[in-house]
């Protein structure tokens, strides 16, 4: 009923940068929240950064500063922009979507398939 396909990841060297995108399409309703998620080899999905209809933002920690996220609701599209990238950063990054389709009643969440980002020392 509803995809997230990310595209924009990559290999890229430490304190270079790279630009996520995740696009929502289906029998959409509305979206509430949207989000970057990372989980790397051994670890657990971590949160990256989330952002509201309104545009409200929140960033982890480790991020802020370097990660950039933004939406266009016209287009059910949500972005990380992130920039001086350490290796640190790597794993596989996942977008996710609080959405109410067309035919649902509750806003339920969603996941995209994952991209790879990869920053060599």
């Amino acid at each position: 009923q509803v995809q997230l396909v990310e595209s924009g990841g990559g290999l890229v060297q430490a304190g270079g940068s790279l630009t996520l995108s995740c696009a929502a399409s289906g029998r959409i309703f509305s979206i509430n929240a949207m989000g970057w998620y990372r989980q790397a080899p051994g670890k657990q999905r971590e949160l990256v950064a989330t952002i509201t209809s309104d545009g409200s933002t929140n960033y982890a920690d480790s991020v802020k500063g370097r990660f950039t996220i933004s939406r266009d609701n016209a287009k059910n599209t949500v972005y990380l922009q992130m920039n001086s990238l350490k290796p640190e950063d790597t794993a596989v990054y996942f977008c996710n979507a609080d959405v109410k389709s067309r035919s649902g009643t509750y806003y339920r969440d969603y996941w995209g398939q994952g991209t790879q980002v990869t920053v060599s020392s």
